[in-house]
């Protein structure tokens, strides 16, 4: 790679990394703002105005009862927002446990939960949240439990894969030998090295678990229909899209798949400047 082109490059990255953290600084702001100015009641409807195209009076149009799409969407985005946090939360917390556990362990125990894991795996993860929620009514607990106990696999192999790196490290060697116990050794060796992992899988984590709350209200099956959520608009503008009312559809589609490709823009900077192999290896 010659020395223009990777300049380019990097000025073209540095774009990019900025301009996805303008947009998510954006939505931050709108999410934040927007519902301590405007109070929106989700039950109020009013059908003079029902399926109105974008107009200054209303961006991006009304739905079918007259809603107006852009107050619905802030509102979808930051129901969408809170749930994906929460579950890539809960679904980190849970892999990274049963990580350190197999990693720790070792023998048995790692095997054990390893097979655990590829049995979770060997299910589709959208069926299985399908299931979970099923067992409840549509509530906010459904689709986190729904998230968290099906998404948790993939921390749990990332954590047990560099717990097993670190095993095989001459400090861990040394504490071993000077009577550390293991539970000393994952709290003093192991986690500080594994944050960084486990920082990366909960960002990464958050707009898969927004599609899958968006996945699971278009079914109806996620949040209860009332409320504003990315998935409830979506599947209330499936209704109406035939009629050619493609705003209702539209709009909310765009807000799921523009914070998704800011974070991945992000993420992939951070990995680019964790790990300075890789960045050498673009370099080439």
């Amino acid at each position: 790679m010659t020395a223009t082109s990777l300049t380019a490059r990097k000025a073209a990255t540095g774009r990019s990394r900025w301009i996805a953290a303008g947009v998510l600084i954006a939505l931050a702001l709108a999410v934040l703002l927007v519902p301590m100015v405007v109070q929106l009641d989700q039950q109020l409807v009013d059908l003079r105005s029902a399926n109105q195209a974008p107009s200054l009076a209303h961006p991006f149009g009304t739905d079918e009862v007259g809603r107006d799409v852009l107050l619905r969407v802030v509102y979808g985005l930051r129901v969408s927002l809170l749930i994906g946090l929460v579950a890539a939360l809960v679904s980190v917390t849970v892999g990274t446990v049963a990580g350190l556990a197999a990693g720790t362990l070792g023998g048995t125990a790692d095997r054990l939960i390893m097979r655990v894991v590829d049995g979770f795996n060997s299910v589709p993860h959208l069926l299985f949240g399908i299931f979970i929620v099923a067992l409840f009514s549509p509530s906010a607990t459904a689709v986190v439990a729904s998230v968290g106990l099906t998404h948790w696999t993939t921390a749990a192999r990332i954590v047990r894969s560099e717990v097993l790196t670190l095993r095989a490290r001459p400090f861990v060697d040394a504490a071993i030998s000077g009577g550390s116990g293991r539970l000393r050794i994952v709290r003093r060796h192991f986690l500080p090295h594994l944050l960084p992992h486990i920082a990366l899988a909960s960002v990464l984590m958050v707009p898969h678990a927004i599609w899958h709350e968006t996945a699971l209200s278009f079914l109806g099956l996620g949040l209860p229909p009332h409320l504003a959520s990315l998935g409830n608009m979506i599947n209330d503008g499936a209704r109406s899209l035939l009629a050619g009312n493609w705003w209702a559809s539209l709009f909310p589609g765009l807000f799921i798949l523009v914070p998704t490709l800011a974070i991945s823009v992000l993420v992939q900077y951070w990995r680019d400047r964790a790990n300075p192999r890789w960045r050498s290896e673009l370099q080439l």
